[in-house]
């Protein structure tokens, strides 16, 4: 990040990018525990209104769970990393294009690690000493960047060749396209194996189920937000999972939104509440596959959505799938539990896990 200008990081998500918020909440159990997201309604507008006045209505664009957007020249220029397309587009409405394109392209490239979307303040220190990007993104020469020489290099490369302009309203947009490697996700999925790996052996939880989990929450986006305020990789609630964990570490309150953003501490969590999921909530559930199919769906909708698919009683509806084959659990999840979301949810992550 540059020092001399101030950098406006939006880690924030309207429906503009995610869709229409969802009956369910993150990681909850309580189907009663309503959380307060007044707050950070009122910020989201906030940041929202701002944008609009200079972008126009057309143009707001603020981050989710898989983009990272990111503001700075007093909203003049921003980032968009969209970690599943791959794609990064730098753009600006500055009378001086060139030197902020190039200044922010150079600062991307560069990025270490997470902020605080309130604070704007670092977070942790980088996992393995590199930028963010490292790996993710080859200059001209087909070599990954760590260095500002070679991001120097880089950006005026791209400008030179791939400069791009483009209309919205009276406005005159000047922007650049940078991809991804094709393998983009499996780059930051190694970044952070480590701390999955620490995590798996603590709680027991398999590695697999983990990392299928990020890469469906975020597209291991260590900046996610999402619309309900769920946070990092794992995208883990303040309120609800966080709230039970501390419970569970033995601490009252909940965690801060600094700790959640730290990569380490939000895997830990995260992980920390499937094991919840396991020997708590969903106990009695004998085979192992059945299980993992109710903690994958109780990770996305509350493990008594998940019970209340098979029956209204938690040992009649455990006993239920005791009695039923894995497949039959899965088919009886993703065709009758009811939350959309949470049956599209259990698509997704096994079907990762079954081509890993």
């Amino acid at each position: 990040m540059t020092n001399n200008k101030k950098i406006l990081t939006l880690l924030i998500t309207v429906s503009l990018l995610t869709g229409c918020p969802s009956k369910n909440s993150k990681n909850r159990n309580d189907d009663y525990y309503v959380k307060d997201t007044n707050a950070f309604n009122i910020l989201i507008s906030q940041y929202a209104n701002n944008i609009e006045q200079i972008w126009g209505p057309k143009e707001i664009l603020i981050a989710g769970p898989k983009d990272y957007v990111q503001y700075e020249d007093n909203l003049q220029t921003r980032v968009h990393i969209n970690f599943v397309s791959g794609m990064i587009t730098i753009e600006t409405m500055s009378e001086s294009p060139i030197e902020n394109l190039k200044e922010a392209i150079v600062s991307t490239l560069l990025m270490p690690e997470p902020v605080d979307i309130i604070r704007h303040d670092k977070i942790s220190q980088d996992l393995s000493g590199e930028p963010f990007l490292y790996n993710q993104v080859l200059d001209q020469e087909h070599q990954p960047i760590r260095w500002h020489g070679r991001a120097n290099s880089f950006a005026d490369y791209v400008l030179a060749n791939n400069l791009k302009q483009r209309t919205s309203g009276t406005h005159k947009i000047t922007y650049v396209e940078i991809k991804l490697v094709p393998n983009h996700i499996n780059q930051r999925a190694r970044k952070f194996l480590p701390i999955v790996t620490e995590a798996s052996n603590r709680y027991f939880v398999d590695e697999r189920l983990i990392l299928a989990i990020i890469e469906v929450e975020s597209a291991f986006n260590p900046y996610a937000v999402s619309r309900t305020d769920a946070l990092g990789l794992m995208q883990v609630q303040q309120h609800t999972a966080g709230r039970d964990i501390f419970k569970l570490w033995g601490k009252s309150g909940e965690p801060s939104r600094k700790f959640l953003l730290d990569p380490r501490n939000n895997v830990d969590m995260g992980t920390a509440y499937l094991s919840l999921l396991k020997t708590k909530y969903l106990a009695g559930i004998n085979n192992p596959i059945s299980l993992r199919y109710a903690m994958i769906t109780s990770y996305n909708g509350g493990a008594g959505s998940v019970l209340r698919t098979f029956s209204n009683d938690r040992n009649e509806a455990i006993s239920m799938i005791n009695s039923m084959t894995p497949q039959q659990v899965y088919r009886k999840l993703v065709t009758s539990h009811a939350s959309q979301e949470s049956r599209n949810y259990l698509i997704k992550v096994s079907r990762i896990l079954d081509n890993k």
